[in-house]
């Protein structure tokens, strides 16, 4: 349980702002299950991740891309949303928070009630697929079903163009349209909170700075310290869903 002073100091920051931007890591995640792949024993450890160019070049590259996806599928699949996404949802119902800009791909910000345009993504998706090239959208049961049946990667039914996760690889240009909407956000909160980001990936990292630049309180929750701790306004290493949901009220 969360020290009720720490709870208390994150409620009184919510209550004092006008705007609330909320930046959500790995770490609200991995309290549902899912585990954070660049952690120690994650997959990124173990194997290199899949550069976006090799994808795009190498029919091997590919196959193991998708043969990776469906070997960690199931655990994305069996996830559900925990008390930090239902508090992260509260704000964001309330109206306290505008959106939820989310380094996560797990959809499960969406799947705790909040409306996918109010969830901005900054490296996608993995919870379904799209054509590289046209755009269409693919579900991921009915890619692995046919995957399973010769190993060969998918391609787009509509343009024969390449189909992969609607994740940001290695090496792939980041969204452009969810990179203008995160500033937004960032500009426009006097209270920017993080919750689970280690604070080490860029540029998506750089939003709090960015908000604490234009004047916003900068809280900062997060089990280990990050790069930017010294900056912050308060920092605590607790679990997120434990402060926040008590600092929301959140069961």
């Amino acid at each position: 349980m969360p020290t009720p002073a720490n709870a208390a100091s994150l409620r009184e920051l919510i209550a004092r702002a006008r705007r609330v931007a909320l930046f959500t890591g790995a770490g609200i995640s991995t309290e549902s299950g899912i585990p954070d792949f660049r952690s120690p024993g994650g997959i990124w450890t173990r194997m290199a991740p899949i550069d976006f160019q090799d994808f795009i070049s190498s029919e091997e590259a590919r196959r193991e891309a998708w043969r990776r996806k469906f070997a960690t599928d199931p655990t994305v699949r069996a996830a559900a949303p925990n008390r930090g996404h239902r508090a992260v949802a509260t704000l964001v119902r309330q109206g306290k928070a505008g959106a939820v800009i989310t380094q996560n791909i797990d959809g499960l910000h969406q799947a705790s009630g909040i409306p996918d345009r109010q969830v901005i993504e900054l490296h996608g998706n993995t919870t379904y697929a799209h054509c590289l090239d046209c755009g269409e959208r693919y579900e991921i049961e009915a890619l692995r079903v046919q995957f399973e049946k010769d190993q060969t990667p998918p391609v787009c039914l509509c343009c024969e163009g390449l189909v992969k996760t609607a994740t940001i690889s290695f090496g792939q240009a980041m969204p452009e349209a969810a990179m203008l909407r995160a500033e937004a956000e960032t500009k426009g909160a006097d209270l920017f909170i993080v919750l689970g980001s280690s604070l080490v990936v860029y540029p998506a990292a750089g939003f709090p700075a960015m908000a604490k630049h234009h004047g916003a309180a900068l809280a900062i929750v997060n089990r280990e310290p990050t790069p930017l701790d010294d900056i912050a306004d308060l920092v605590l290493h607790e679990q997120i869903g434990d402060v926040l949901g008590t600092a929301v009220g959140v069961n």
